[in-house]
């Protein structure tokens, strides 16, 4: 059997009035006595009535939805990331409707494509790896269609930003790695091409070199689909090892890094630390249970997540278009385990 949902007809059929006083009473019009809204408050709730969206879309020229592309849900980081998106929407009044890339721009162009003719009020976004040209996003943005960026994001559009500190995380972690005695310090990141790719490496060798280290560009492998493909992470891994210095430590640059370059350690049989110490970018919450416990640089993903919702907000409900826009940029947490213990 069809489900039909309760409408205004129902609840006026129900009360023996005009469907125009339903409509005023539960809009809590003066028009309409206490008395006759009481009972139309009761009636509905009884039937289980629910408004229309498409009736309110239509009439407020909104849907009270934002619609969320990331590249893998079940990342831990990104549904870290969503938890926060909904917690910040869900209390205003909002539904999301997720999506996720798996690090395909076709696939990030048919996501956006579905979103914008569901008509969603506003788009919140973490690029995947193949996104080089955004002409689609800046061709959404022309129409009026508000945008926020989050974790990756690109220079070549202009509006709302949220990252972690990526710099200031991977620095020290290298920091603490040369401290506890570590000299050959490999690193395995995500695409080249990606934003926080380029802010990671970047606090790597400064510390590298703020220590007098000199930097090795053998040390450092990039996973084009970070960790989504394993065999490419393992691929990696190994090509360290066959390097005829083998670095004594590894820091990897974002969560499925972290578990794949581990299991990949593992699977050759060498120890942590003891002929490799680890540490890595991580949401994961298995971090501390893993043996060794891991190191790692934890970023503040429910917060992202809670600061782009904000932001998207204040641009789906400004009276007036924003031009001026900003970047918030978090501080991530380093979280030592025994993976990165003292060198012996």
């Amino acid at each position: 059997m069809k489900f039909e949902a309760v409408t205004i007809k129902d609840i006026a059929k129900a009360l023996g009035v005009s469907t125009s006083t339903v409509s005023r009473a539960l809009r809590d019009s003066y028009e309409i006595s206490p008395e006759t809204k009481q009972l139309v408050l009761e009636c509905a709730e009884k039937l289980n009535y629910s408004p229309n969206p498409i009736a309110l879309s239509l009439k407020e020229r909104r849907t009270r939805s934002i619609g969320v592309v990331v590249c893998e849900i079940a990342n831990n980081f990104f549904s870290q990331v969503i938890n926060g998106i909904e917690s910040i929407a869900y209390d205003r009044g909002y539904n999301i409707i997720i999506t996720q890339s798996n690090e395909s721009y076709e696939r990030e162009l048919m996501d956006l494509q579905y979103l914008s003719s569901r008509s969603v009020d506003g788009i919140i976004i973490s690029l995947s790896t193949e996104t080089n040209d955004t002409s689609h996003l800046k061709a959404l943005k022309e129409k009026g269609l508000p945008i926020v960026l989050f974790d990756r994001v690109t220079s070549g559009l202009d509006t709302h930003s949220v990252v972690v500190d990526n710099f200031k995380g991977a620095y020290e972690a290298t920091e603490h790695l040369i401290k506890q005695g570590y000299t050959k310090i490999a690193a395995l990141s995500n695409s080249e091409f990606l934003s926080i790719t380029a802010e990671r490496l970047a606090g790597y060798k400064e510390a590298l070199q703020a220590y007098g280290i000199k930097y090795n560009s053998a040390y450092v492998k990039h996973c084009f689909y970070g960790g989504l493909v394993f065999q490419e992470i393992e691929d990696a891994v190994n090509k360290l090892f066959t390097l005829k210095q083998k670095p004594d430590a590894i820091i990897t640059m974002s969560d499925k890094l972290t578990t794949g370059c581990f299991k990949t350690i593992m699977r050759r049989g060498l120890n942590i630390p003891g002929d490799v110490a680890l540490i890595g970018f991580s949401n994961s919450d298995i971090a501390e249970l893993l043996n060794p416990s891991l190191s790692v640089i934890r970023q503040p993903a429910k917060e992202m997540g809670k600061a782009a919702t904000e932001l998207i907000l204040q641009m789906i409900e400004s009276k007036r278009p924003i031009t001026q826009f900003e970047k918030r940029v978090l501080s991530p947490q380093l979280n030592i385990g025994k993976s990165s213990a003292e060198k012996k």
